[in-house]
């Protein structure tokens, strides 16, 4: 029998950062599969990936760290912090869309091992003993082994690459739909409901605000109350409910604020003001200033240092670098130039964007582990074997439930929104 406890796979040779998995049925060439292929729909997995590059295992195996402690708990934590099953899943919901009508090729796995780094985080270094929503990109222990030097490379080789293959393809896409599977029991030893539907960002749930050490403050807080449209939610839970399927919302977390979820909402409405903009104000697309502020709001992954300038500079009100205070004087009227546009007429076109049916919607599906793969053990530690069964049912439901949605939900609104 296959020990998935040490299914990692170290890799000395390049591999395909982000995979693209064709549903059942469908043969593509790489050509195809790296084109823009048609369809509404993006699912994909971030936590289901098994590859470890050879040259940070390498590097953490020389550590003084790394030989006191052995790595003892290296195979537990790989285990632990893999979604079990969630590929599965993805993969039969892609199939299923299919047999609906619904255009999905496939779907799209990260294939990078979460226990080395998470691309659903900021970038960052994750402390040890962090909890779960205060993570960041570069996972314990590599965060706490690796060097310098690998870690640049980690998040430019790595986190950055495969960020800019999913800007291809999600801005492509009207609907998102990430595939995640979590453990049994909560720390308190509570049982988890077999699915929650994820869409309130921690922040706002918390805070009633995004966090602004992280987005432009610009960003619409009323925009943050979901990521997906609640027509959409609530049909998936009423066909799982219906077939016997507990599922909750927004439980037992909500999503992280460096999620990918979060991250591309903020990019898509900024885009979208963007394009707002400067269809009214042609004569600002090629002006600098502008263009500094444009790629200020929509450095979603906080990877731009440029950016990261300008934004200590309108927000901390820190000095502009000695001999470049006229640029930044400039950006920052420009700044509060596209800020009176979308504040205008009671800020409108906020208004008209959050309820538009054209309104990108992002969410993430959270599967429980010991439903859709066996393990030896309650916390699942011990993984044994996929439940193909169980895994089918869950994404014949949701590819159902969606369908539906499509046909009668999406485009039906009412005459008027109760506001209190």
């Amino acid at each position: 029998m296959k020990d998935w406890r040490q299914s990692y796979d170290i890799r000395e040779e390049p591999f395909d950062l982000v995979e693209f998995v064709p549903s059942d049925g469908v043969d593509l060439t790489r050509e195809e599969r790296e084109s823009h292929l048609p369809g509404d729909f993006m699912i994909d997995t971030i936590h289901d990936g098994t590859c470890i590059p050879k040259i940070f295992m390498d590097a953490i195996q020389g550590t003084s760290h790394a030989h006191k402690r052995g790595l003892r708990k290296f195979d537990q934590s790989y285990t632990l912090e893999r979604d079990w099953g969630a590929d599965l899943v993805a993969h039969h919901l892609a199939s299923e869309l299919n047999k609906t009508g619904v255009q999905c090729f496939g779907h799209h796995r990260v294939t990078v091992a979460r226990i080395l780094m998470d691309f659903g985080r900021f970038p960052g270094n994750t402390p040890p003993k962090a909890e779960h929503l205060h993570r960041f990109a570069i996972n314990y222990p590599f965060s706490h082994l690796l060097g310098y030097e690998h870690k640049k490379v980690l998040l430019e080789d790595y986190y950055d690459k495969i960020s800019a293959q999913y800007e291809r393809v999600i801005t492509q896409r009207r609907f998102k739909i990430a595939i995640h599977t979590y453990d049994t029991y909560n720390e308190a030893g509570t049982q988890r409901p077999l699915m929650s539907i994820i869409t309130r960002p921690i922040g706002y749930q918390t805070k009633s605000a995004m966090p602004v050490d992280f987005f432009d403050p610009m960003y619409p807080a009323v925009l943050s109350e979901y990521t997906a449209d609640r027509r959409l939610t609530y049909r998936l839970s009423l066909m799982l409910e219906k077939e016997g399927v507990p599922i909750a919302h927004n439980y037992p977390y909500c999503l992280p604020d460096g999620s990918i979820e979060v991250r591309s909402q903020v990019w898509f409405f900024f885009d979208y003001l963007k394009r707002c903009f400067e269809q009214e104000y042609p004569e600002t697309i090629e002006n600098i200033s502008y263009k500094k502020v444009w790629r200020m709001v929509l450095d979603t992954n906080l990877r731009s240092t440029e950016s990261e300038n300008l934004r200590s500079y309108l927000h901390m009100f820190r000095r502009a670098p000695r001999g470049e205070e006229k640029s930044f004087e400039d950006a920052a009227e420009a700044y509060r130039d596209i800020r009176r546009f979308m504040d205008r007429d009671d800020s409108r076109l906020v208004k008209e964007y959050r309820r538009s049916v054209q309104r990108p919607s992002s969410l993430g599906i959270e599967v429980r582990k010991d439903y859709v793969w066996e393990f030896a053990d309650k916390a699942c530690r011990y993984p044994i074997a996929p439940k193909e069964e169980n895994a089918h049912k869950v994404a014949r439901l949701l590819a159902k439930g969606i369908a539906i949605y499509l046909e009668n939900d999406r485009l039906t609104y009412p005459s008027e929104f109760v506001e209190i």
